[in-house]
């Protein structure tokens, strides 16, 4: 009786599949480009003057960065979806003078002054985003084109409301959220890890984060699944809005006053945070710790260049041409896969 010969398996399948996988230095470096910058500025600031490496700098560079950080969180959302958003500047001086307005002016000193700022501030902003959402949903109007018009709207609304002047006389306990501290950490610090801990639970863990991937990667397609896409992009509208009225409660807070100057310029610092953080433009891809990471980056770039005497000026110069690096940077490791 003759045995049946075993057939061995292959060895070089063998081979194939325990042989280490090749360093790809171009794919390492896109995945990890924006820490791995952000380590290199440490670095550098940290060699040119020592003052940048002290807890106290630190401090002042996560409490610069948590304003336009909190609305970078809620601006990861409108670009997931492939929107975008340019009036977030405007809204947050709008929401925050309103708010500051009606304190001072109609509610006077009050216990809980900062409680009703607080809550104007967001609803106002909540209210701008929503009508931003709305007029892109129901008019078919680009983003771009509703926020721009947005960003003119608020401006000029909040140079209305009082004559182009700034608001003062805050409380305390309205300064204290600006200004104060929870266990040595600054209340606008501890208020952006909150909100960007929520954004990312959100987004990464709920059904409805899982809906704004999917608007944003093709919103027909989630159409057809059955996603209100409708819903999605008109509420993440409206929730940078609500964030931008947070901003500008914090900011009003931390500066002592209101101002219709307010937020100039956030638009670029809050889109770039998202972009420089890994998220695409074209929707779908992106998250809030990406985003996080670009925002302080910014910030550290920002406070570096101050504290090397250079222009601000010539800072915005800087920050438009690392958004330019890493969307073309994104493009060409995207396009040169092996």
């Amino acid at each position: 009786m003759t045995s049946t010969p075993t057939l061995s398996p292959d060895p070089t399948a063998d081979q194939a599949t325990s042989a280490p996988r090749r360093f790809d230095p171009l794919a390492f470096a896109r995945k990890h480009r924006t820490i791995l910058f952000l380590l290199l500025l440490v670095a550098v600031f940290g060699a040119v003057n020592e003052r940048f490496l002290t807890i106290r700098n630190a401090l002042n560079i996560l409490s610069e960065v948590s304003i336009y950080g909190i609305i970078a969180v809620g601006m990861t959302y409108v670009i997931l979806i492939g929107g975008i958003d340019v009036a977030v500047g405007s809204l947050l001086a709008f929401a925050s003078l309103a708010a500051a307005y009606v304190v001072t002016t109609l509610v006077g000193p009050s216990p809980v002054s900062w409680l009703i700022a607080l809550g104007i501030s967001t609803l106002v902003g909540l209210a701008g985003g929503y009508v931003h959402g709305k007029a892109v949903t129901w008019l078919h109007v680009p983003a771009f084109i509703v926020t721009l018009g947005g960003m003119t709207v608020w401006r000029g609304a909040t140079l209305i409301l009082n004559d182009g002047g700034p608001i003062s006389g805050f409380d305390a306990a309205y300064r204290w959220w600006g200004t104060g501290d929870i266990l040595f950490v600054p209340v606008p610090i501890a208020v952006f890890v909150l909100v960007a801990a929520l954004g990312h639970i959100v987004l990464r863990y709920t059904r409805y984060g899982r809906q704004v991937y999917a608007v944003g990667g093709n919103a027909e397609a989630a159409r057809l699944s059955g996603v209100n896409v409708d819903f999605i992009v008109t509420s993440v509208y409206a929730v940078i809005g609500a964030l931008a009225g947070l901003s500008g409660f914090l900011l009003s807070a931390r500066l002592g006053s209101a101002e219709a100057v307010a937020g100039t310029g956030y638009e670029l610092r809050v889109i770039a945070s998202v972009v420089i953080g890994g998220a695409s433009l074209t929707g779908g891809s992106g998250g809030v710790g990406g985003t996080l990471l670009g925002a302080l980056l910014i910030g550290v770039l920002s406070n570096g260049l101050v504290i090397m005497h250079v222009s601000s000026y010539f800072q915005q110069v800087v920050i438009g041409l690392i958004i330019v690096a890493a969307v073309a940077f994104d493009h060409y490791a995207r396009t040169h896969k092996a």
